[in-house]
């Protein structure tokens, strides 16, 4: 029964690391299509979201009947939920690369940003990616204290997205309420994107630990 569980465990893993790569891809191609005006790539990440979605519901059917049939107590069950409520963000995360991508694609043929505010959209899609890219990792290799280090990933989103607002609401902004509106709502994706991203770190630190972050010094 134990090797039957643990066969179980591998299955969710494997998924949730598929996830994670998934998500990671879908923000870099629909952040190219955002600075490019790249139609073919906003499409691509738009049509290729209902993966992640199959493979939650895979999550989500797999950890239903592993409880079912293991009826896994103490520090097992800690491991199927936790899974369930990592996939979840990973499918959010899944959703705000869809939402990037929709904004490219709606402007298109136009670039969706302007000059003004491509190097901060750049900065954040370089640490959304690394976090991304991070959780990758610790899926495999579980790690308590570079989990916990996501949160300072995001420290840097929140910095970027203040800067972002600065530019919009500054008095020689050029380019009308429209594409403000747009830049600051692709901000609060990338924002929303890495607080996900942290989400799934504290979920590993209680994995590992069995505290929540918050109960944590």
């Amino acid at each position: 029964m134990r090797e039957e569980f643990q066969a179980d465990l591998n299955e969710v893993s494997r998924l949730l690391v598929t996830m994670a790569e998934a998500v990671r891809a879908a923000m870099r191609k629909a952040t190219s299509a955002l600075l490019t005006a790249d139609l073919k790539a906003a499409e691509s990440v738009i049509e290729r979201d209902i993966e992640v979605d199959k493979i939650y519901s895979q999550v989500e059917t797999k950890v239903a009947d592993t409880i079912a049939r293991q009826a896994p107590v103490a520090s097992d069950l800690r491991m199927v939920i936790t899974a369930l409520h990592i996939s979840a963000d990973l499918e959010r995360m899944g959703d705000l690369a869809e939402h990037v991508a929709k904004t490219a694609r709606r402007r298109h043929p136009s670039p969706a940003v302007p000059a003004e505010l491509r190097p901060v959209f750049k900065g954040m899609a370089e640490v959304a990616d690394r976090m991304a890219g991070e959780i990758t990792l610790l899926l495999g290799k579980p790690d308590a204290e570079a989990a916990a280090k996501l949160e300072q990933a995001d420290d840097e989103i929140d910095e970027l997205e203040r800067e972002l607002f600065r530019i919009l609401l500054h008095d020689d902004w050029p380019y009308g309420a429209e594409t403000a509106i747009d830049g600051a709502l692709l901000g609060r994706f990338y924002e929303r994107y890495a607080d996900h991203a942290v989400n799934v770190g504290e979920q590993l630190v209680y994995l590992i630990t069995g505290e929540p972050v918050s109960d944590q010094g």
